[in-house]
């Protein structure tokens, strides 16, 4: 389930319908999908598409979207770090980002024209839609491992614009589970 930080309010969410009132003023639409799909223990991309088929048609049906797929991303990823530094700063894209979570967790920091940055932990059985044009930035948790469907309105995809403000420097760019580590926290260092 879905966990919102906001650190400048020391505000934290977990109920998912606290966490989906939550983003509906920011456009942000949240929702937790059933993971009763009947899928093997490993499936392939395919099998993953079609165990949620008919949501994934809703939501094309909804949304205008053409296409989806399955990205799948685990610590063997050749060049896993520079593929994440395309999107752990601060950015926007001319389309949605909708993003339902099957394995792993991620996390999306989200830079509001009308408020504080706040953080939405992603888990398995979580769907997001973050809007075209919202500034935000996107990390995986410790374990470097996501696997999520993607949904597209053009078949080749989005790129990132960046904004050049530098915002996502001043939080922790990994989620830990329910803790939040803003980055400039001071460590304490004990001494045996």
């Amino acid at each position: 389930m879905a966990h919102v930080k906001v650190p400048e309010r020391k505000q934290e969410l977990h109920d998912s319908r606290e966490v989906a009132d939550f983003l509906l003023p920011f456009g942000i639409t949240y929702e937790r999908w059933s993971t009763d799909a009947v899928l093997p223990d490993d499936p392939s991309n395919d099998q993953i598409l079609a165990g949620y088929a008919t949501q994934i048609e809703a939501l094309k049906q909804k949304g205008g979207y053409v296409t989806a797929d399955v990205i799948n991303v685990t610590p063997d990823v050749p060049n896993l770090q520079a593929m994440l530094d395309r999107f752990n700063k601060e950015h926007t894209h001319a389309e949605d980002e909708v993003r339902f979570i099957v394995k792993g967790r991620g996390v999306f920091h989200i830079h509001p024209l009308n408020g504080p940055v706040f953080s939405i932990e992603m888990t398995p059985g979580d769907l997001i839609n973050v809007p075209s044009g919202t500034q935000h930035w996107f990390d995986l948790c410790a374990d470097r491992t996501i696997r999520a469907i993607r949904l597209f309105k053009e078949v080749a995809g989005w790129s990132p614009q960046y904004v050049q403000n530098g915002v996502h420097d001043n939080y922790a760019p990994l989620c830990f589970g329910p803790s939040y580590i803003p980055r400039d926290t001071p460590v304490i260092q004990s001494v045996l």
